[in-house]
């Protein structure tokens, strides 16, 4: 394998905080609230559920591509990179 550039390796230091750190306590949360829909029998509190992570999951999708694009651009023009017109 052949050694890393130093390019490389910064690229892989400021990409750092786009690792997902959970903590005990919120994992297990995450958890309960897994399980407590699991356990759920009633079908229409299932759909009305799946409606509304789906529309959630659909806006932090958005928001969350909006700002990575956000910080990207604040990144390179930090770095020095020029950005294409």
């Amino acid at each position: 394998m052949p050694p890393k550039s130093e390019s490389y390796d910064s690229f892989n230091e400021t990409m750092d905080w786009m690792v997902v750190e959970q903590s005990l306590e919120e994992e297990l949360t995450l958890e309960r609230s897994i399980r407590s829909i699991e356990d759920c029998d009633n079908i229409d509190v299932l759909s009305q559920l799946c409606v509304a992570m789906a529309r959630q999951q659909w806006h932090q999708g958005k928001l969350l591509k909006q700002a990575v694009g956000r910080i990207a651009l604040m990144d390179a023009v930090l770095s020095g990179v020029e950005q294409p017109v």
